[in-house]
């Protein structure tokens, strides 16, 4: 079957591209390009690199599936972050608030389950369709936020149980910690997270590393966590952690393969070389840009395939200061950073604003911070920096269907925002010092 492709600039609206098909009247005046799919069935090859294939996989499905098969890769699992689809009501900067949210929401969900199952049998509810559902369930959005996997929980009659126990903290945007509801009835997906994070005292010992995922429509980006991360903390997060656990949080062991180890010892010759040192090898070279920009289509349509590089142990040391700063970024040196201040000094946020050349930040009618370093806005997460991501996150929202407010202003800390900022900015600038060390790494 031959395929015929055309082209069109890939910014038109598609107002601009139904203009452009009625002024060519018929399909026929289209400049169509005859197009061979590769091995991997893509149609659309342009600035695809064929020895991306050749280096080892992170990850793969069928080692997630069977531990048994997990070969040639270096991860033996991985998981796409939590998903919620009710965030206003599962995340929320302020504990207390989070958990009255989901009791509420659990109790009306409970009520709504009490009616299922005096009126359904259990097999005739699994067979008698979603329309029906949809047409049962009370639509109250002051109360619920219903999903297709929530319904599904339903017509099966499972009840939904609060405790305080499933609220955990989250990245749920870099470098933006929120509480979750960490419940297999009211999260869509992230089940796995209970052998990566089944407990408090696992956030002390493992890490993740995230990474965009496929079909991400921002460039490639990738941060390291302690805490279990929501599914848009980048952009459809996938996460490679470095151990996993049962349920208990007992029996840890290594996510990464003996087979990686193997192959990383006998290509460096090098019995020095261990899992966490793949591990930081690994991060670092997810930072290095020539990487990603040479294999930014590749990294749109799979997951990061990790090549050889000359310098193991260089590119390793770098991924080790690079997770050591991002992981403790609470606990960097502020800044130095010049301010007004208009008395009296208020640390609430309720809406920060970011002048147009990003030299000043208005952090509230009380604080404006001036001459931010022009290299802060160099260390990017997809098409943001990381100060931006804290000015968008860190305000004041309000859910326009459920009402929830999320205030991000800690009232037994009300320095950690501005605080924040400053650090953000450290961290900022030494990561571009230390990822500018990886621009001239060979062997790709």
């Amino acid at each position: 079957m031959a395929i015929h492709y055309c082209r069109l600039d890939e910014f038109w609206t598609k107002y601009q591209k139904f203009n452009f098909l009625i002024q060519k009247t018929n399909i026929g005046n289209l400049d169509w390009k005859l197009i061979s799919p590769d091995s991997k069935q893509n149609w659309i090859t342009e600035g695809l690199h064929l020895e991306f294939d050749n280096f080892i996989a992170m990850g793969s499905k069928e080692g997630k599936a069977d531990k048994n098969k997990a070969e040639n890769v270096i991860f033996k699992i991985y998981n796409r972050g939590v998903g919620t689809s009710r965030d206003a009501w599962a995340c929320n900067f302020n504990q207390k608030i989070l958990a009255e949210n989901m009791q509420r929401t659990i109790d009306f969900y409970n009520f709504q389950l009490i009616k299922f199952k005096r009126e359904f049998t259990l097999p005739h509810a699994r067979s008698w369709g979603r329309e029906l559902t949809d047409r049962f369930v009370e639509n109250d959005d002051k109360n619920i936020s219903w999903s297709s996997t929530l319904k599904t929980a339903l017509e099966r009659q499972q009840e939904a149980i609060f405790s305080n126990q499933k609220i955990r903290a989250s990245l749920y945007r870099p470098f933006t910690k929120m509480y979750l509801f960490f419940d297999n009835i009211m999260n869509n997906e992230g089940y796995t997270f209970n052998k990566i994070f089944p407990t408090l005292e696992t956030e002390k010992e493992n890490f993740v590393i995230c990474c965009s995922g496929l079909g991400s429509n921002k460039p490639f980006q990738t941060l390291i966590s302690n805490l279990i991360p929501c599914l848009d903390s980048l952009e459809k997060t996938q996460c490679f952690p470095f151990y996993v656990y049962d349920e208990e949080g007992n029996n840890r062991q290594e996510n990464i393969t003996d087979w990686a180890l193997e192959n990383y010892q006998k290509h460096y010759n090098d019995l020095q070389i261990t899992k966490k040192a793949i591990f930081y090898y690994v991060y670092g070279l997810l930072h290095a840009k020539n990487y990603r920009e040479k294999y930014a289509q590749n990294l749109k349509k799979e997951l990061p395939r990790i090549p050889f590089v000359k310098d193991f142990w260089f590119i390793s040391k770098i991924g080790k200061e690079l997770v050591e700063l991002h992981l403790n970024y609470e606990s960097a040196q502020p800044f130095d950073l010049e301010s007004k201040i208009n008395e009296p000094i208020d640390w609430k946020v309720d809406k920060m604003r970011l002048s147009k050349d990003k030299k000043t930040l208005v952090y509230n009618q009380s604080i404006t911070f001036l001459n931010i370093p022009e290299k802060t806005f160099d260390y990017k997460l997809g098409n943001r920096s990381a100060l931006e991501w804290i000015i968008d996150q860190y305000r004041i929202k309000i859910d326009e269907r459920s009402g929830i407010i999320n205030d991000p202003n800690q009232v037994d800390n009300e320095r950690y925002i501005i605080d924040l900022i400053s650090k953000i900015i450290t961290v900022s600038i030494k990561t571009v010092d230390l990822t500018e060390q990886l621009d001239n790494i060979e062997n790709f």
